[in-house]
């Protein structure tokens, strides 16, 4: 295999509102805890849930998204990578986090209960412009039509 990939999706709730940070170049970054559940059924037959939680950085725009919309309860998607970062703490010993930089963050469904959000939140926030977008050119001829000449009656 070519290549490697480093990708994260995750779907899941905030455990607390977002901690947001404005430096003096008029930027912002914004750190979520985002917990995400499975469950199963051991071999007692008794349901078992798991839950794991994670930290998400959001910069820029997306920071300021965060910070205008989300509270704690709020069901979200993030898509984005996983990073480490590494430094030495006062005693010299080696120190890891590892985070989930996103660069791509949907908010799903209404707010929770006791959620806080007042102001209607725009369904989702792209960190940037897609990195392959479509290709532009000449598309392929158009579908034929398939239907016998009558509407269908969907019901949707």
């Amino acid at each position: 295999m070519a290549g490697s990939l480093n990708k994260v999706m995750l779907i899941g709730n905030l455990g607390a509102d977002p901690e947001v940070r404005h430096f003096d170049d008029g930027g912002s970054l914004a750190r979520l805890r985002i917990a995400t559940s499975e469950s199963y059924t051991d071999r007692e037959g008794n349901r078992v849930e798991n839950t794991e939680w994670h930290t998400v950085i959001l910069r820029r725009g997306l920071a300021g998204v965060a910070e205008k919309y989300l509270k704690k309860g709020d069901k979200i998607f993030i898509e984005g990578s996983i990073r480490t970062r590494q430094w030495q703490d006062d005693q010299g010993n080696d120190r890891y986090n590892t985070e989930i930089r996103a660069i791509n963050m949907t908010m799903l469904g209404a707010p929770g209960p006791g959620s806080g959000s007042a102001n209607p939140a725009p369904p989702s926030a792209p960190a940037a412009a897609p990195v392959n977008p479509a290709p532009q050119g000449k598309s392929g001829p158009a579908p034929a039509d398939l239907g016998g000449g009558e509407e269908d009656d969907l019901p949707f």
